[in-house]
């Protein structure tokens, strides 16, 4: 899969809710992002594969391990990560990468709140 059918896949998925994700789905589409941004050779991208990372450890203690407020605060680190790389992205993704950014702030918002 090329990057920009990966981004339009995740900013589509997003958009529909972080509850209509399925927990697989979720590792599968974050184990890909990871591997393209380790791989990427560049310093904010690795940052942002490592914090994939995190958010994997997070996603895999099962339903119910899973901490709201700690995956959110991974989704708004990998949003605000993802907007600092807009400026430096090529001129095709990077309307997508920040609604990509948009999605992710607010998913972690909505999760950093829920008691």
């Amino acid at each position: 899969m090329i990057f920009s059918d990966l981004l339009n896949a995740t900013t589509h998925s997003l958009s529909n809710g972080l509850t209509g994700i399925p927990i697989s789905a979720a590792m599968d589409n974050t184990e890909t992002w990871q591997q393209h941004l380790l791989q990427s050779g560049e310093p904010a991208l690795q940052d942002i594969g490592r914090e994939l990372g995190n958010l994997q450890s997070l996603l895999s203690s099962g339903v119910a391990g899973l901490d709201g407020q700690a995956i959110g605060r991974s989704l708004s680190m990998l949003g605000a990560q993802t907007a600092e790389v807009v400026r430096s992205a090529p001129e095709e993704v990077r309307s997508g990468l920040s609604s990509l950014s948009d999605l992710l702030l607010k998913a972690g918002g909505q999760l950093e709140q829920a008691r």
